[in-house]
């Protein structure tokens, strides 16, 4: 009889006022315990980056879905989460029977997936799969913003990931919005009159 598969989720990137919102779907076996998974919050970079590897090495499967700037304007923050963990659990190569979502709610009805699910408040200091998943989420959504100010140097995106830091709105300030912030958030919206 086949183990049980359980698929933790995770999410980074609701704060920021620039970038995706980036969501992972990890399933871990016993077997290949990983040391060290926590939230990656608590974690630092050169620690989140070594765990990124053991993850995407040792995992029985992952997987990273996103919602754009456009998703989160048009259908605001907390739906193009959903909308990312979804994609995340979609695009896993193996179906799980179980998901372990971080956070106070799942992101679609059963039905509509036909998988069962759960959410579990601050899951991600909890469970070792949605720390996984908040993990490669968190380093995948570090890149991007790395590479966005190799763009645009100016709005300081390699410090502060699009966060609203008092840099980056005086940046917003002083620069304007360009296509990767996000029109919906009032720090944004308010350069834009």
């Amino acid at each position: 009889m086949r183990k049980r598969l359980v698929a933790g989720v995770d999410e980074v990137g609701r704060g920021p006022l620039a970038g995706a919102v980036v969501a992972a779907a990890v399933i871990l076996t016993a077997e290949n315990w990983i040391d060290g998974l926590a939230d990656s919050k608590v974690l630092n970079e050169k620690k989140r980056n070594e765990l990124d590897k053991v993850i995407k090495e040792k995992a029985l499967a992952w997987s990273l879905g996103r919602a754009e700037v456009s998703e989160i304007d048009e259908i605001n923050i907390l739906h193009a989460s959903m909308l990312a963990m979804r994609r995340a659990v979609e695009g896993l190569s193996i179906k799980p029977d179980h998901l372990k979502i971080d956070g106070n709610r799942c992101f679609c009805k059963e039905d509509e997936i036909e998988i069962s699910m759960e959410a579990i408040i601050k899951g991600d200091s909890k469970i070792a799969a949605i720390s996984a998943a908040s993990i490669i989420a968190k380093v995948a959504r570090d890149k991007e913003m790395v590479e966005l100010d190799k763009q645009y140097p100016q709005y300081g995106f390699a410090c502060h990931k699009g966060y609203p830091t008092k840099a980056h709105r005086e940046a917003l300030k002083k620069h304007g919005a360009i296509c990767e912030h996000r029109r919906s958030f009032k720090p944004v919206r308010d350069v834009l009159v």
